[in-house]
């Protein structure tokens, strides 16, 4: 069964990327290979749910891996595709702009 998408790729970038919290869990995933918690505490103020839930969407739309170690306690780390690594430039545009914002009204 084929996926319907939005006729504009913009809101096809924003349906994957979706809330400021996926915008995070990828800053984060730019860096490397990110444990559960080590993604909770990183983000912050994110509630565990919150987190599980987005995680679950990032891999369902094909934007991250979710790795599962036979241990006790679990032990699961979440790791960028290529795809989910191509939205770096975007996160870099937006990390510039914001920088520059912040400068104009901090002058």
């Amino acid at each position: 069964m084929r996926k319907e998408f939005p006729a504009c790729p913009v809101e096809i970038t924003l349906q994957l990327m979706g809330n400021k919290w996926k915008v995070l869990i990828i800053r984060d995933l730019l860096e490397g290979t990110r444990r559960f918690g080590e993604l909770k505490k990183s983000i912050g103020s994110i509630t565990q749910k919150v987190l599980t839930q987005n995680l679950r969407e990032m891999e369902e739309s094909g934007l991250l891996t979710r790795k599962v170690y036979p241990e006790v306690p679990p032990k699961v780390e979440y790791t960028l595709t290529k795809t989910g690594y191509s939205l770096k430039p975007i996160l870099d545009s937006m990390y510039a702009w914001g920088t520059d914002y912040k400068d104009k009204l901090s002058s």
